[in-house]
């Protein structure tokens, strides 16, 4: 039985003549929290985009629980399952946290009041979807600020609430761009608590781009995975990652290793 969430296959990606992602292949597993860290500019954020549908791969191919995204648009891909927030978030600041996360959940009652009214159990159905948006709060530790206004939060919370809105849509794969840049070391650590308790309570796949080196090694991940200069430099568990020197040389640098090589 397969067991993939995300299953990327040579992947490649230029910008012109520049290559940001070179030949990569990878596989994140069903109910598994996994890191993809390297230094600026080593091809995360390309990789996420690929994967997502923001960017057409130049070669690869990349299959989302075992579908191929080829020639799908950014909304099929997320049909597929799958969902991803950004750095920096993008909440409506002059909506309430709860008004902002029962915006994107699928198959919602339509826009038009009437049609809404006319459905069979429409009442029920939306009552529903507001249980739930407190229920995602609680199990994110945030439904306390579920009236406030999003514009109102701190960095930390704002983070939480862009990954409960992303939660909403019930995804099975959830890709998460720096969730802890910014944050203070306190939330920092409570969200990445918060993400192994989703993984290992619903199972969902967690794939989180981190800069930080010494942060995430320090989480409990299942696997890293490092990048550098748009290839995979190593991946394993992140004890193994610690004590590799090649993942200190390509986030430090090591001028006389150039020389002795």
């Amino acid at each position: 039985m397969n067991n993939s969430a995300i299953h990327v296959s040579e992947l490649t990606h230029d910008f012109g003549g520049l290559r940001a992602v070179d030949n990569i292949s990878f596989e994140i597993n069903q109910g598994e929290l996994v890191g993809l860290i390297g230094p600026n500019g080593c091809g995360k954020s390309t990789t996420f985009n690929c994967i997502s549908g923001l960017l057409d791969p130049t070669s690869g191919e990349i299959e989302i629980l075992g579908k191929s995204t080829e020639n799908l648009r950014p909304d099929q891909i997320n049909n597929l399952g799958i969902t991803r927030t950004f750095q920096h978030t993008r909440l409506w600041k002059d909506m309430t946290v709860i008004e902002n996360i029962l915006v994107p959940p699928n198959n919602q009652l339509s826009k038009n009041p009437i049609s809404s009214l006319m459905r069979p159990n429409s009442r029920q159905e939306e009552s529903e979807r507001i249980e739930k948006a407190y229920s995602v709060l609680e199990s994110l530790e945030i439904a306390h600020v579920a009236n406030n206004l999003a514009g109102n939060l701190s960095g930390g919370q704002s983070k939480l609430v862009d990954i409960a809105r992303a939660l909403m849509g019930s995804p099975k794969i959830l890709m998460l761009d720096e969730p802890v840049a910014g944050v203070a070391s306190v939330l920092a650590e409570k969200i990445f608590q918060n993400l192994r308790t989703l993984v290992n309570e619903t199972g969902i796949s967690i794939l989180v781009i981190e800069h930080n080196m010494d942060f995430i090694l320090r989480r409990d991940v299942d696997r890293i995975i490092v990048m550098d200069r748009g290839e995979i430099l190593i991946e394993g568990k992140p004890e193994e990652i610690r004590q590799n020197r090649d993942v200190v040389d390509a986030y430090l640098g090591n001028p006389g290793k150039q020389a002795n090589d």
